[in-house]
């Protein structure tokens, strides 16, 4: 049953339609794909990867410049008081490019590396988040970024030089009923009868950047394809330009944090949209969108780490000065294990964050791992660190800059940073989603030796196929997960820091020794298991962590702030240990199923007498409505025309 019949698709449909837009091949290597097959490629990111000397002065001399207009020109918590972008603020970020951060200069931008623009965006997330989502969604997410990769040259230079010149861009979706499943996805683009445009009908929700933006990638069904009597669902890619007719920004949706991001309901009736405005092809656009992905996820792990620089700053001033009961507070060990743990974590965030986008920027890494674990861990993570800050700072923490202001403290504004940050665990992929998505990752090697073994649709001669593909992979592969460097003295090279190196290769090879046991022993029941796979997921986390932290101090080994580097990666690679424990203690001793009975009984009703006496009153029924294209939105509208005349006025 297709999405477009007006019911769901079946579960064997979304399965189907998400498999075919993986990259099915892993033609460069990944440290973190080898991490959960046991195998500890340390070579693959140690010497430590190094930002090249020209891009990092034209980073740093960028980064000054935009650093005295966003402290000169940009008050956060009046954006965030009103909930608006000023327009001098828009058009002070057109003039000084910041549109087109990763545009090549020979298309007008400024042409910084993935680490570079890394660096840039995070500084702006540490002054004020909203800037980020608007200069991040356009150019992570937005046009720029799958123009770049996957455009005709004709197509780059249509666009590239207009979006480095500030024409804002968004990127559409996520619909009503369309979250982590593609194949419900109900806007469709048809042929036109000329055959020279495809037109466009449907309605995509939470477009950031969409109440403002001059072009979009929209994601559509096309017409399905025919293979071996099977119909094969196909989403395209199109650039489309908000002025067409037909285009109508319906609804700004607004959020607990971001208050000023440009979200928007976008709906689209009869929008003819020129062929030659497909990126990539037919067929091929939720392909596109995931390996758009794999660069644009690191945005948000570069976001929480200079998030988290800001928050260990506050901390450490307030806790110096702050005195409780004849002593700072940062004395007390209490405050001082927060504070301790808050710098060794931001440590690891940056390690990582920066490891990975300097491993996207050697282009001779398959990423799609290091961005999507970065992207869970760092903002699992930096979510941790923002709820310590708050403690730390009580009451000041919770109450809002602009009350702090009005009776005269300092206005630090952590309550809004908690605000602002808690989206990202939910941005480009919720933490639930990518530890599905690292997890299928992790074990696409041992489903090509012996899927079919535990494919119920196999034939027996496709079985015993698979029965001797295995036989022969894990008998040279099962021997080499006993025994390794982690149980020599070595990786000397790395002083007080090797042991834990030797932890992390030893580890490697216990994840996936039990990763290779839950497949034997769950076979097609596996990928039910989601707690147990988030557990697996959750190791190889800890694991890269650990590594880029350890890697990262030891390139710093000879600077300024050597053995500082040394003990922050000390410290937090001795509470992570723990943590790999703990979840290596709970991979099959658990009590994931009396918990999943329990929540199914729940959703039945059997627990409702728990919600007696509450005063909120729902109806049966929660669920999103599905309007169709006659039915209005009703709430804060934005009328096609108004959104013309503040595009217009934006440039």
């Amino acid at each position: 049953m297709s999405a477009t019949d007006g019911k769901g698709p079946s579960e064997q449909e979304s399965r189907e339609v998400a498999e075919a837009a993986r990259e099915t091949e892993w033609t460069a290597p990944s440290f973190v794909r080898e991490l959960f097959l046991g195998n500890f490629r340390l070579d693959l990111i140690h010497p430590y990867p190094q930002q090249s000397a020209e891009d990092k002065k034209k980073t740093d001399a960028y980064m000054a410049k935009l650093r005295r207009f966003l402290q000169e020109k940009v008050d956060p918590n009046e954006i965030d008081r009103t909930g608006e972008l000023p327009e001098e603020v828009v058009q002070g970020l057109r003039e000084l490019g910041a549109f087109g951060l990763k545009i090549p200069e020979e298309y007008g931008g400024i042409g910084l590396s993935q680490v570079g623009y890394g660096r840039t965006i995070g500084m702006v997330t540490s002054y004020d988040g909203n800037l980020t989502a608007l200069l991040s969604a356009h150019q992570s997410i937005g046009v720029p970024q799958p123009l770049k990769m996957f455009g005709t040259s004709e197509q780059k230079k249509k666009y590239l030089p207009r979006l480095a010149g500030g024409a804002i861009s968004a990127f559409a979706l996520t619909e009503a009923a369309v979250g982590s499943d593609p194949a419900a996805m109900t806007t469709t683009a048809a042929p036109s009868e000329d055959g020279e445009a495809f037109v466009l009908n449907g309605e995509k929700l939470w477009c950031t950047n969409g109440t403002i933006a001059e072009l979009l990638v929209v994601m559509a069904r096309t017409p399905s394809k025919m293979k071996g009597g099977k119909e094969i669902p196909q989403i395209t890619a199109f650039i489309v330009e908000v002025d067409s007719p037909g285009v109508e920004i319906t609804y700004r949706c607004r959020f607990m944090g971001l208050k000023a991001i440009q979200n928007a309901v976008i709906r689209f009736d009869n929008v003819r949209v020129p062929r030659e405005n497909i990126l990539w092809g037919e067929g091929k656009g939720l392909k596109l969108a995931l390996m758009t992905l794999n660069t644009g996820r690191l945005t948000l792990p570069m976001s929480a780490a200079y998030g988290a620089k800001a928050a260990v700053e506050i901390a450490r001033k307030w806790s110096s000065e702050r005195v409780q009961w004849g002593a700072p507070i940062g004395k007390h060990d209490a405050v001082a294990q927060m504070i301790g743990a808050m710098a060794a974590d931001a440590f690891a965030i940056e390690s990582m964050a920066e490891l990975s986008s300097l491993l996207a920027d050697q282009a001779r890494n398959d990423i799609r791992l290091e961005a999507a674990i970065a992207k869970l861990w760092a903002t699992e993570v930096g979510w941790r660190i923002a709820d310590d800050l708050l403690q730390i700072r009580g009451g000041r923490g919770y109450e809002t800059a602009d009350s702090l202001k009005g009776r005269g403290e300092l206005p630090i504004p952590v309550e809004r940073m908690m605000r602002d940050f808690r989206i990202n665990r939910i941005f480009e992929g919720s933490s639930e989603i990518m530890r599905l998505f690292i997890a299928r990752e992790a074990v696409d090697t041992h489903l090509q030796v012996a899927g079919e073994l535990v494919n119920p649709k196999a034939s027996m001669a496709q079985k015993a196929g698979a029965m001797a593909r295995a036989g022969v992979f894990y008998a040279a592969w099962l021997p080499k997960q006993l025994v390794g460097r982690g149980q020599l003295p070595s990786y000397r090279e790395f002083g007080p820091l090797a042991k834990h190196l030797r932890f992390v290769e030893r580890s490697s090879r216990k994840l996936a020794r039990g990763m290779f046991r839950a497949m034997a022993q769950y076979q097609a029941k596996l990928e039910r298991k989601q707690a147990l796979l988030g557990r697996f997921v959750d190791i190889g986390a800890e694991l890269y962590a650990m590594s880029a932290a350890c890697v990262r101090a030891q390139s710093l080994r000879d600077g300024p702030n050597g053995r500082e580097a040394a003990q922050l990666a000390d410290v937090f690679c001795r509470r992570s240990r723990l943590r790999v424990h703990d979840l290596f203690r709970h991979l099959f001793r658990n009590q994931d199923d009396a918990t999943y009975r329990l929540a199914q009984d729940v959703l039945k009703g059997n627990y409702a007498w728990l919600e007696e006496g509450t005063a909120l009153s729902l109806p049966d029924r929660i669920a999103a409505p599905q309007p169709g294209p006659g039915e209005a939105f009703v709430g804060e509208r934005i009328s096609g025309t108004s959104v013309t005349t503040q595009v217009g006025a934006s440039g």
